[in-house]
């Protein structure tokens, strides 16, 4: 096993429970907001229930506070190293109102991930799990987008981080739970030559992740064959090779992975194999194709965005080092490149096997994997409670050396403290994990987790919340209940709102898709609520805003409640937050890495 090198410093225990305690402080009071629905906003009047002060405000003040910089206003009286001072008045002690809109907005900026010190820089994670690898200066693979922008920023990144700790572990074996398409198992194991266990619950990914797999495969097979030749030369040689050989076949494979016609993109879209295509992929492949010198093929036997580009089933010795210019010049490990080597001389054997199974906390791996070894237990934005049960079962098998899971759908995660299961038997819950929020009972609760998938980023850049259609659907609920006596509606309208014309057009769709009779409701009626409730819209978006500044903190809460649960048990040798994305790109950006001690 490869030998062990000093990993980033990372806060202790006790230094992440002052955190959770500081941060508790303050959602006790600022929960509310979060956790009222935008549909009750009119119905239960949110606004003069929660906020003491005029919308102006609030939008004027948030919108301040959001151009400045992270570390522009040092908050005054928040914990100092394990103790814990009084945070700036924010609520109403007896109406428990929100009266200071700058100070809310400053403490919720505190308790992000990033301002409280609690994360690891990737680069410097990445330095040092190389650190006692001899590196190849000057080659690296260029980073070519085979998905849309988003994913593969995704892959890519959190590739090149698992590569890195198999690397250091001295690891082949990755298994990446709730893979659904495969692209990051696909990444993985034609990329890196890692062996690759794609474990995802729904049969229909599964089969169309495998499916897609095998083509790829047989084309990555193909311009493999001249991996011994000079890198100069192999373009050429690909070019006539796909002339030469079952040229008609070939072009037939070809088409059915990547082809643009609308017929073809409707079968795909069914089986879940590909997403549509972009005309705009094949500009940019073209420009790839030219800067390697090959003439390109037709048009419509490209790979199209969200299938993989030709580059990147080259063998590491045909490709050219990137310029700083075009990619950032990152340094691949001789191990890395071996795999990558060996797999080109053995693509016969499968490295990525797809496999259908529901991953629990206590699933036994020997059950769905038979030839286990040690390895990594991965996830790129695995749901709900798969998060929390991929860290359960990476400290409770011993074959697992080490974690890395991005989570996402903070809205699916059951909470022990939630309304008081009595009738559920569930012995693993999503939230919380650790000893401490467990002793505190804690619960955030379901508007409060949904509103932590709010993208603050987004907005902050002008990608702002759809403000009139939560409108449409608020004021909507008041008609409802006035006018058919039904204070919650247990049924969803769904997203209608692009589909109509007017406010007028909205109701009469909605009351059809809730099955209620709209014969009763006069058209004037319904102008009537729109005319009254309009000039109150900045209302609701003030208090949007409120929730989108909030949403960090309810992030930075789940994150923690994972972090502290790795570092209470005694097997795990080093545990952090990374962040990996670029959260504009990627809103759930952040990482929880964890290396089991090296015995």
């Amino acid at each position: 096993m490869a030998a062990i090198c000093p990993l980033p410093g990372t806060p202790d225990l006790p230094t992440l429970r002052s955190k959770l305690h500081g941060l508790l402080r303050f959602l006790r009071d600022a929960l509310p907001i979060s956790n009222a629905h935008t549909v009750d906003f009119y119905t239960e009047s949110v606004w003069q229930e929660l906020v003491d002060m005029p919308p102006e405000t609030v939008l004027a003040t948030l919108r301040k506070s959001a151009a400045e910089p992270s570390a522009a206003r040092p908050l005054l009286g928040a914990e100092a190293g394990s103790g814990f001072t009084a945070l700036p008045k924010v609520f109403c002690e007896t109406s428990q109102k929100l009266l200071n809109v700058e100070a809310f907005a400053l403490v919720a900026k505190h308790y992000s991930v990033q301002t409280l010190g609690i994360c690891t820089p990737f680069e410097e994670l990445l330095t040092a799990l190389r650190e006692n690898r001899k590196q190849r200066v000057g080659q690296t693979m260029k980073a070519i987008e085979f998905m849309n922008m988003k994913k593969s920023h995704e892959v890519q990144a959190m590739s090149e981080l698992i590569c890195s700790i198999a690397d250091h572990y001295g690891l082949k074996q990755v298994i990446d739970v709730g893979s659904g398409k495969g692209y990051l198992s696909s990444f993985l194991s034609l990329k890196y030559g890692l062996k690759v266990y794609g474990i995802d619950s729904s049969n229909i990914n599964t089969h169309g992740a495998k499916e897609r797999n095998r083509k790829l495969k047989k084309h990555w097979k193909l311009y493999h064959i001249q991996s011994r030749g000079d890198a100069s030369e192999l373009p050429f040689k690909m070019a006539e090779e796909i002339k030469l050989k079952k040229k008609i076949k070939c072009k037939a494979d070809f088409e059915e992975v990547c082809n643009d016609s609308p017929a073809n993109q409707e079968k795909m879209s069914a089986s879940g194999v590909l997403p549509n295509t972009s005309g705009s992929a094949v500009s940019n492949i073209r420009k790839q194709m030219e800067n390697l010198r090959v003439q390109p093929l037709e048009e419509e036997n490209l790979c199209l965005e969200n299938a993989f580009s030709l580059i990147d089933f080259l063998p590491v010795n045909a490709v050219e080092p990137a310029s700083s210019s075009q990619v950032r010049n990152r340094e691949m490990s001789e191990a890395s490149t071996g795999r990558r080597s060996m797999t080109s001389e053995s693509s016969e054997s499968s490295i990525y096997s797809p496999v259908t199974s529901f991953i629990k906390a206590d699933s036994e791996l020997h059950d769905i994997i038979k030839d286990l070894e040690d390895c990594l237990m991965v996830g790129l934005h695995t749901c709900g409670d798969l998060a929390a049960n991929t860290l359960r079962i990476f400290t409770s098998k011993s074959e697992v050396k080490g974690v890395c899971s991005v989570g996402c759908c903070y809205h699916l995660l059951s909470e022990e403290f939630e309304g008081q299961h009595k009738e559920c038997t569930q012995e693993n819950w999503g939230f919380p994990m650790c000893h401490y929020l467990k002793k505190e009972s804690w619960c955030c609760g379901r508007n409060a987790r949904m509103a932590a998938c709010l993208a603050l980023e987004r907005v902050t850049l002008g990608q702002g919340l759809p403000t009139e259609s939560l409108f449409y659907r608020a004021v909507l609920q008041n008609i409802i209940k006035d006018y058919y006596g039904i204070a919650k509606c247990d049924r969803h309208v769904g997203k209608i709102y692009s589909k109509c014309s007017s406010f007028l057009d909205y109701v009469k769709m909605s009351l059809k898709k809730l099955g209620l009779d709209e014969s009763k409701l006069p058209e004037e009626i319904i102008m009537e609520y729109f005319k009254k409730y309009k000039p109150r819209m900045n209302e609701l978006e003030a208090f949007n805003m409120l929730k989108v500044v909030l949403a960090p903190c309810i992030e930075t809460l789940i994150l923690l409640d994972r972090l502290c649960y790795l570092k209470e048990q005694e097997d795990v040798a080093w545990a952090a937050l990374v962040k990996l994305f670029d959260p504009v790109k990627s809103p759930r950006c952040y990482a929880v890495v964890a290396l089991k001690r090296q015995h």
